[in-house]
């Protein structure tokens, strides 16, 4: 054997693994095909953490402005709530949400979600979206909040069971329905309405049906006199409520800023923080307009409207967080807190008892935050957006007067007088938030 045939048998071993690799490279999905997929995966999962937290946001809250005597029925029914809704919108609502193509109204009932499989390759993954279980879960993340608006309200009186059945009702069949109009590509879709994060899918959903069952439930006792004035009930922790309002500000960053449901382009990215800086001028503007205007109306500062007034202007700004300028979500968080300052000693005034003041901040500013679209989304008509917010508002507060008058005249969805007095900690629960301040 020659020399010349050595040196190229040596020269082919040597590059036959070269060859293999180039072979294997060639087969691997580049980064441009699978790094969307992944970016995206990433913001769902990411942004559902932040959602998710939102939870414990609304649950210091509550804790914070009901009486101490109702701070652990106020923890049982959050954590039970958000556990519930995680059940039945894998069992119906994520696929009666997003149920593809379908008559625009109304999807398919109990159909169960389905994971990708475990090590999904890349051939049959959804490379122009995201993972299952991401997509899932983000979504999953948003109905428990629309569920915790309705706890607020309904604070202090309601029986637990029957607020719970209320819970399965609202985020698996009546939420899922209404949003599949908007977000599951229905005719709310189609007509052109806009609410890029919820104020109207979500926030006044829970309003709505907040409201219904605040009318049917009644006021607490004592709440109002027969003359007609106010009772004030503080509640047991400021500093409580606060660390909740700014647990549910952090939250909102995901609410939104996940909202955008793409991560894969430097544009998407940047849309994102674009969104958080909106979200955050918002909020900080209806803070802001709320500490002035209640300094002016009550001549102090209430720090109770201005928690409520940073929330309103973050309902505000979900209905469309990504077009206006930083002016814009200034100016549009700021009406938000002036509509908590003045809806608040509305509601008082027919007797309907909110004790958050959860339908102030998430359905009154939820309505203005999706009319408030038109002014920066070229793609919004006022007309479509008020279409909206009537079909959400109609069927929402219809279907939740029918329930929970089913509940009334069945299980009985209020406490006895006895158990109101005495709280509901001890006359449901048997337990208390704050047993060493208790008497005796």
């Amino acid at each position: 054997m020659s020399f010349k045939t050595k040196l190229g048998i040596v020269a082919a071993l040597i590059a036959l693994p070269q060859m293999g690799l180039a072979q294997d490279a060639a087969a691997a999905p580049d980064f441009n095909e699978i790094g969307p997929y992944i970016m995206t995966t990433l913001l769902f999962c990411m942004a559902g953490f932040l959602v998710f937290f939102m939870a414990a946001g609304f649950a210091m809250l509550e804790g914070g402005l009901v009486r101490s005597k109702n701070v652990t029925m106020q923890m049982t029914k959050n954590i039970a709530l958000y556990s519930i809704a995680a059940i039945i919108y894998w069992l119906v609502g994520f696929n009666l949400m997003y149920p593809g193509e379908f008559n625009g109204y109304v999807g398919s009932f109990f159909v169960p979600t389905v994971l990708d499989p475990v090590g999904v390759a890349a051939a049959d993954a959804a490379l122009d979206y995201a993972s299952i279980g991401s997509d899932f879960f983000f979504q999953l993340v948003f109905v428990a909040a629309t569920a915790s608006i309705v706890s607020g309200a309904l604070a202090e009186r309601i029986k637990l069971w029957p607020f719970l059945i209320f819970v399965i009702v609202l985020t698996g069949f009546m939420y899922p329905i209404s949003g599949s109009w908007k977000w599951g590509a229905g005719w709310l879709d189609a007509a052109g309405f806009q609410d890029f994060a919820g104020s109207t899918v979500v926030h006044s959903v829970g309003g709505w049906a907040a409201l219904a069952g605040a009318i049917i439930l009644g006021p607490r006792l004592g709440k109002f006199g027969k003359d007609g004035r106010v009772h004030p009930m503080p509640g047991s922790n400021l500093a409580l409520a606060t660390l909740g309002t700014f647990i549910l500000w952090l939250g909102w960053f995901g609410f939104n800023g996940g909202s955008q449901l793409a991560m894969g382009t430097v544009g998407d990215v940047s849309d994102v923080s674009r969104i958080f800086a909106n979200t955050n001028m918002a909020a900080a503007a209806g803070a802001v307009t709320a500490l002035i205007l209640s300094q002016i109306m009550y001549k102090k500062p209430d720090l109770t409207m201005v928690l409520n007034g940073a929330l309103a202007g973050l309902v505000s700004i979900t209905a469309e967080p990504l077009a206006p300028s930083l002016f814009g979500a200034l100016w549009i968080g700021a009406v938000g807190g002036v509509i908590v300052v003045v809806t608040v000693p509305m509601l008082d005034k027919f007797q309907i008892d909110d004790v958050v003041g959860a339908i102030p901040v998430h359905l009154f500013a939820g309505i203005w935050g999706t009319i408030a679209v038109v002014f920066y989304n070229s793609d919004a008509n006022l007309m479509t957006q008020l279409l909206g917010i009537i079909a959400y508002g109609a069927f929402t507060f219809i279907a939740s007067l029918i329930v929970w008058v089913i509940l009334k005249a069945t299980l009985g969805i209020r406490v006895s007088e006895e158990a109101e007095i005495q709280g509901l900690d001890m006359a449901e629960l048997g337990m208390e938030a704050y047993p060493e301040f208790s008497k005796g």
